[in-house]
């Protein structure tokens, strides 16, 4: 990795850097998934069936995995990862509770009612990725805010493994997050069959989940016919260290985001010299002993920096501006800078609080905006499950002592069948 000093303009040409690899999404890729779109809401399993076979090469013999058969692979895996995935799920579950929000109305003494009324989605779609980057976590994720927001229905689609089968870590994961029903389908063909329906697969509200480009493209092109979580880019993770940071954590921290991905990003920000080369001497130490050490370097050269801030604070500013979906800061009193950090997916704080303790285990969600979107966007949350809608009652009385305000408000507006709408009530 290279060592910069921060002068005001080498720290941010790294920002223009990064958003190259968000650009359009090949037209080709576009082509490709609108015509997968087009023929699934046509022709429903009959086209979902020749794209799994197209791309995929075979179609599995069995498709549908009820509630009770997802609860089987419990049997399946073995008892450190079920022990594992428990312990998560109670970790995430506790977090997310907290997000609930109640319906709430509020009363007069003039007898006017309003409120809001606030209800679970009816029915989600979660996509998970499959093959080699097949991860539970994601199921966690995904399913348990869902179902605490009160959705009615979690349906999963999820690739079969080579073998035609279920990867049975997913489909545990599945019954411990409470999914529904699971379906072996992947691609841009699940994400179509989802949004339209077909004779097989429910037509659902929402689609969460990561996916390769071509299930990003899918959802970016359906939201509107349903609603999606993000298009998420490549990860990131920006690190601000002092010198009372520890170069080895600091390195596998790095790391840990850069095997997610060629296009992923790992910065470190630090006020010290010496941190600086002793964490790019650790980066070449720990790398050889990495399986996906080719995909670490080439992520480490083309979106990867060390930078030597003067202060904290420049450090601080840099990572607002860059909007990272991890930050890690790793100081000497990380919880005086917390209130600083505005624009950031997560953040974790110490060095005992690695990017990876969020990934799977400690509760706050890991579907995260990427590619400096965090200035904007949130979390993953119940808050991504629920739908809100607002109720007015007036008495005849309170209508019309407001009754000039709206009619004159209408007609500036010219729109004067709204004024009507008041007057008529009143001649």
């Amino acid at each position: 990795m290279n060592i910069t000093k921060a002068n005001g303009k080498a720290e941010y040409a790294l920002i223009e850097n990064l958003k190259k690899r968000a650009g359009e999404t090949d037209s080709k890729i576009v082509e490709i998934v609108t015509n997968v779109i087009n023929s699934v809401k046509a022709e429903g399993d009959e086209a979902v069936r020749e794209f799994t076979a197209r791309f995929d090469g075979t179609v599995p013999k069995k498709t549908v995995i009820t509630k009770e058969e997802l609860q089987s692979y419990l049997d399946e895996v073995d008892d450190d990862f079920k022990k594992a995935i428990v312990n998560a799920q109670k970790n995430i579950f506790d977090f997310h509770k907290r997000q609930a929000q109640q319906s709430w109305l509020t009363t007069q003494p003039n007898g006017v009612i309003m409120g809001q009324r606030v209800r679970g989605l009816k029915r989600v779609g979660i996509y998970v990725p499959g093959g080699t980057a097949a991860y539970p976590s994601s199921v966690l994720m995904n399913a348990i805010p869902a179902r605490i927001a009160g959705v009615e229905e979690i349906i999963m689609v999820t690739p079969p493994s080579k073998n035609g089968k279920p990867n049975p870590y997913i489909m545990a994961a599945a019954a411990v997050a409470g999914v529904d029903k699971g379906f072996l389908v992947g691609g841009s063909q699940a994400v179509a069959a989802l949004a339209y329906g077909t004779e097989t697969i429910p037509k659902v509200d929402k689609i969460v989940g990561p996916g390769n480009i071509f299930v990003a493209t899918a959802k970016k092109l359906l939201y509107g016919v349903v609603d999606i979580d993000m298009v998420a880019g490549p990860s990131e993770i920006l690190i601000v260290a002092d010198k009372t940071a520890k170069p080895s954590f600091l390195a596998a921290d790095l790391m840990s985001q850069a095997e997610h991905d060629r296009l992923a990003s790992a910065i470190l920000l630090t006020t010290s010299s010496d941190i600086a080369r002793q964490t790019a001497k650790e980066l070449e130490k720990q790398v050889k002993s990495l399986e996906r050490r080719e995909i670490i370097s080439e992520s480490l050269t083309n979106f990867g920096e060390i930078i030597v801030c003067e202060s904290l604070n420049q450090a601080i500013e840099f990572a607002n501006e860059l909007a990272p979906e991890h930050l890690e800061l790793c100081v000497e009193e990380p919880l005086k800078y917390i209130g600083m950090i505005d624009n950031a997916g997560s953040v974790f704080l110490g060095n005992y609080s690695p990017e990876p303790l969020g990934d799977y285990y400690a509760g706050p969600n890991h579907v995260l905006p990427t590619s400096g979107t965090a200035r904007f966007f949130s979390p993953l949350s119940v808050d991504s499950f629920i739908k809100k809608s607002s109720f007015i009652y007036y008495t005849e009385e309170e209508l019309r002592k407001s009754k000039d305000y709206i009619v004159k408000l209408a007609d500036t507006e010219g729109l004067t069948a709204h004024a009507n709408s008041i007057k008529v009530r009143f001649e």
